[in-house]
C-alpha cells in the first residue's frame, strides 16, 4: 500500500469519528415516564437526578392531550378551587375555551376562589364569569347527590393537596369517588406533585378515629401525589362497601418523591408559603390548643405564641383578617413565643414544638383545651396522653414506628412516580 492510500484510509477514518453522535451526558431522556426509570435508578443515579432537578415539572392538568379526548362531547362536572390551573389560566376557562361543556362545578372547603375562611360553609351560586353553577361541596353536602350528578358523564377532580392527612381535600375527593362510583361515572383525577411528598411520618390512623379531617388509615404525612391516594383508595376498597370508582389518573412529567415542589398559589387562605406548608404537620395539632400558631397574622403557620410573657420573645398580636382569618383565639392580645419563618423548606414533622409548649405550662394538659378534636387530628387517643404525660419525642416515635412501616409497604403498590428512598 502506498503513502497516498495510507493517507487517503486515515483521513476517512477521522471523518467517520468526527461524524459520530457523541454520548449523551445524560441518559435521561425528555419528559420521561416512571416506566423508563428502572435500569437508569441503578446505573446513573446522581445523572438522573441532576437532569430531573433542572426540567419544568408538568401537572396533569397541563397535559391536555392526555385528557381532552376523554371529555369531548360529554357533560363534564370539575372539583376544582384557585389551584386548579393550566399554566397561568384556570382549568374552567381553560376547557370553556376547548370547548368543552362543563355542566356544573363542585367546590370543597374555602370555596371555588380559596378566600373562605376554615370551616365556614357557603351557599352554591353561580360563577359570574362562565355562568356555569358552582355547587359547594362542603357542610352538610360532602358528597355529590345522585341528583345533582344526574346530568354529568364524567367528573374531573383537579385541586392541589399538600400531603397532610387532615388536610380536607383529599376527603373530599374520597366521596367523590364514592359519588361517582355509586353513579356508575368516570372520574379523572389530574395528578399534582405533592409538596411534601418526599417523606412519610406520623402516627396511622385508627379507624375509630375516622372523620372528616381524617377518613383513611394512613400517616400524618402521607407521601402520595392526590393521583396516588386515589389509587390507594380503591385498591384497598376504602369506598363505602367496598365498592371501586372508574378512575383514571394523569400523572404529573418530570417530577419524583424526591422533589421538594414550590406551589404557584396558596393551597388555602392560611398556607401562604412554602415554609408554612413545610410546618403544617407540625403546627395544625395546636388548633386544638389555647396556642396560637398565627391565625389573625400574615404569617400563619410559622409561628407560635401565648399571652404569657413566660413563652418567649418573640410577639405578634392576632387580628381579624377577612379572607384568612375572622375571630382567631386570642384576638387583640399579645402573644409571646418563637418565630419559625427561617426554619427552611427541608423542615421535616415533629412534636417538638407541642412538646416544649406543653412544658411551659405549670401543668402540661393546660395545652389541650379541645381534647376530641386533638384525637380527630392524631387519627388516635394515645398522643394527647403521650405529650402530657411527658414522654419524650422519640419514645412516642417508636409507639407509631410499626404502623408506619406497615404503610410505607402498601403505599409502595400504588406509586406512579421514583420514590425518596
Amino acid at each position: 500500500m502506498n503513502k497516498f492510500n495510507v493517507i487517503f484510509i486515515f483521513s476517512i477514518f477521522i471523518f467517520i469519528i468526527s461524524c459520530s453522535p457523541k454520548k449523551s451526558t445524560y441518559v435521561v431522556k425528555k419528559n420521561t415516564f416512571k416506566e423508563d426509570f428502572p435500569k437508569i435508578k441503578e446505573q446513573e443515579k446522581d445523572t438522573q437526578i441532576n437532569f430531573i432537578d433542572v426540567q419544568k415539572i408538568i401537572t396533569g392538568a397541563e397535559r391536555p392531550e392526555a385528557y381532552i379526548h376523554l371529555i369531548k362531547k360529554k357533560r363534564v362536572a370539575l372539583v376544582v378551587n384557585q389551584t386548579s390551573l393550566v399554566n397561568n389560566t384556570h382549568l374552567v376557562d381553560f376547557l370553556s375555551k376547548e370547548n368543552i361543556n362543563i355542566v356544573k362545578i363542585f367546590a370543597p372547603e374555602h370555596g371555588f376562589r380559596g378566600d373562605i375562611d376554615r370551616g365556614e360553609h357557603f351557599s352554591s351560586n353561580i360563577d359570574k364569569k362562565t355562568g356555569i353553577p358552582i355547587i359547594a361541596m362542603y357542610g352538610k353536602n360532602r358528597k355529590p347527590k345522585a341528583e345533582q350528578l344526574k346530568d354529568v358523564d364524567i367528573v374531573i377532580f383537579d385541586i392541589q393537596d399538600v400531603g397532610v392527612r387532615f388536610y380536607t381535600y383529599i376527603s373530599s375527593m374520597h366521596y367523590v369517588m364514592e359519588a361517582c362510583a355509586e353513579n356508575s361515572i368516570k372520574m379523572i383525577v389530574l395528578d399534582r406533585p405533592n409538596p411534601l411528598g418526599d417523606y412519610v411520618d406520623g402516627p396511622v390512623l385508627k379507624l375509630k378515629y375516622k372523620s372528616f379531617v381524617g377518613m383513611h388509615q394512613i400517616p400524618a404525612v402521607h407521601g402520595l401525589t392526590v393521583g396516588e391516594l386515589a389509587l390507594m383508595i380503591n385498591g384497598e376498597s376504602w369506598l363505602k362497601n367496598g365498592i371501586k370508582c372508574d378512575l383514571e389518573v394523569i400523572k404529573a412529567k418530570n417530577y419524583d418523591h424526591s422533589k421538594t415542589w414550590s406551589l404557584k398559589i396558596k393551597p388555602s387562605p392560611n398556607l401562604p408559603n412554602d415554609i408554612s406548608i413545610r410546618l403544617y404537620p407540625s403546627l395544625c395539632f395546636f388548633e386544638a390548643t389555647s396556642v396560637s400558631i398565627g391565625r389573625g397574622t400574615n404569617f400563619p403557620f410559622q409561628v407560635i405564641g401565648y399571652p404569657d410573657k413566660e413563652f418567649g420573645n418573640f410577639t405578634f398580636t392576632p387580628k381579624d383578617i377577612p379572607g384568612m382569618q375572622m375571630n382567631p383565639i386570642h384576638e387583640n392580645k399579645k402573644c409571646y413565643g418563637i418565630d419559625l419563618r427561617n426554619s427552611g423548606k427541608h423542615t421535616f414533622f415533629t412534636l417538638k414544638y407541642l412538646i416544649d409548649f406543653a412544658n411551659k405550662f405549670d401543668n402540661k394538659s393546660e395545652l389541650i383545651t379541645k381534647k376530641y378534636w386533638f384525637n380527630l387530628l392524631a387519627g388516635n387517643g394515645i398522643l394527647a396522653k403521650q405529650i402530657t404525660s411527658g414522654m419524650r419525642e422519640e419514645e412516642i416515635k417508636k409507639t407509631w414506628q410499626k404502623d408506619l412501616e406497615e404503610y410505607k409497604k402498601m403505599r409502595k403498590k400504588y406509586l406512579l412516580y421514583i420514590d425518596f428512598e
